[in-house]
């Protein structure tokens, strides 16, 4: 063994887990926690120690059943995307629970709390990128069949209306501005049905968010402070500049409207993430995933009944929205080969996992970008 693995603690081993891991006594109070576990609860390890369990965790929580189970069958069990949401925890405070008899005294149960998988999150992903693409039939077969009718109709209410007086007159004008809005979610709609190749190229992201901040401080975010936060070193994303302009600006509209017309703050942020990759559909392989990108809002957030599903057409939050600006998102994402997510705790964070241009790693992007020196920066746009 080592001097540097000697002078390691088990403690130091621990703390250095993102998991949150607790050690229970024979009477379920808490008598070690390692850091991540005091960050969950919010409490330091001198409060969390002797206090039972069920001090922290909702009434009826399938998690306070589990440590006696462990104790019988003296076993490793699990519990799968258990709610432990209180005032204490917060919303969607949810986690896979894995359980097992601590080896020195059987008595005595390890508890690891983890937060669902990444793996999960991707999979929710893919399902809304298929539903977008399920929107592209309905979008062709509506276009022929609808666009027909509606001209007619919108033809024969502009001849009558000269004709017409008073109440009959503003019927015939509502007749036409209900045509035109129906035409243009046809227009929105036909956009899913788009199944030519993304043409595609190297991309500096920070323009694209740069030119989306610059369209919203002219219109809808007057009011609204935008802040960035930038990975100067990234390499390019691979791309189409134009696609990628539409997302943002329909994320940071959105953005937008959370935070609403009062003031609030939106900051826009890029990273890089090496360890993130995932299976390509109908590939062996594994494709790369680095370039994180993120729009984030402190408005109230979004109800927790409707997070899994926003990414699907016709699903929305607002009294007249259409449902289809986020499931345009997850299409063209989609079609870059990324990965789009939601986390709302409050407040809402958008994020978009996208391929870079060429396999470059961080060191050399470092060095050749800016001589090794990169750091993150933070710059705050004026108000």
């Amino acid at each position: 063994m080592t001097t540097a693995m000697k002078r390691v603690s088990s403690s130091a081993i621990l703390n250095a887990l993102p998991h949150a891991v607790l050690v229970l006594d024979p009477q379920d109070q808490i008598v070690a926690a390692n850091d991540a576990a005091q960050a969950f609860f919010g409490a330091s390890l001198t409060f969390l120690r002797k206090r039972p369990l069920s001090a922290f965790v909702p009434f009826g929580s399938p998690l306070l059943a589990l440590p006696a189970k462990v104790r019988a069958e003296q076993a490793t069990m699990a519990e799968y995307r258990v709610d432990l949401s209180s005032p204490r925890l917060g919303s969607r405070a949810i986690v896979d629970i894995h359980a097992m008899p601590l080896p020195e005294d059987a008595d005595c149960v390890v508890l690891t709390l983890n937060p669902p998988s990444m793996a999960e999150k991707i999979d929710r992903a893919l399902t809304s990128r298929s539903a977008a693409r399920s929107v592209s039939g309905l979008a062709a077969m509506l276009a022929h069949e609808i666009r027909n009718p509606l001209s007619g109709i919108r033809g024969a209410a502009q001849l009558i209306e000269p004709n017409l007086e008073g109440d009959d007159q503003t019927l015939a004008r509502l007749i036409t501005a209900e045509c035109d809005r129906i035409s243009k979610l046809v227009d929105r709609m036909e956009v899913f049905g788009d199944s030519r190749p993304v043409q595609r190229a190297p991309v500096n992201i920070h323009d694209v968010l740069d030119h989306v901040e610059r369209l919203a401080r002219s219109g809808f975010a007057k009011t609204i402070e935008i802040r960035k936060d930038y990975d100067p070193s990234l390499p390019p994303v691979h791309a189409n500049r134009d696609q990628l302009v539409q997302v943002f600006l329909n994320l940071v509209k959105n953005a937008a409207e959370a935070v609403g017309e009062a003031g609030g703050t939106i900051t826009l942020t890029t990273a890089f993430r090496s360890g993130m990759r995932v299976a390509a559909p109908g590939s062996p392989d594994k494709v790369s995933l680095p370039l994180e990108f993120c729009v984030k809002d402190d408005g109230p957030g979004v109800p927790d009944d409707l997070v899994p599903h926003l990414f699907e057409p016709f699903v929305t939050t607002k009294t007249n929205g259409t449902g289809l600006g986020l499931a345009l998102v997850a299409k063209i994402v989609g079609d870059h080969g990324g990965v789009v997510e939601i986390d709302t705790k409050p407040g809402t964070t958008v994020r978009v996992l996208m391929p870079a241009y060429a396999d470059v790693s961080r060191a050399d992007r470092r060095t050749r970008g800016n001589g090794g020196g990169a750091g993150r920066t933070h710059s705050e746009g004026d108000h």
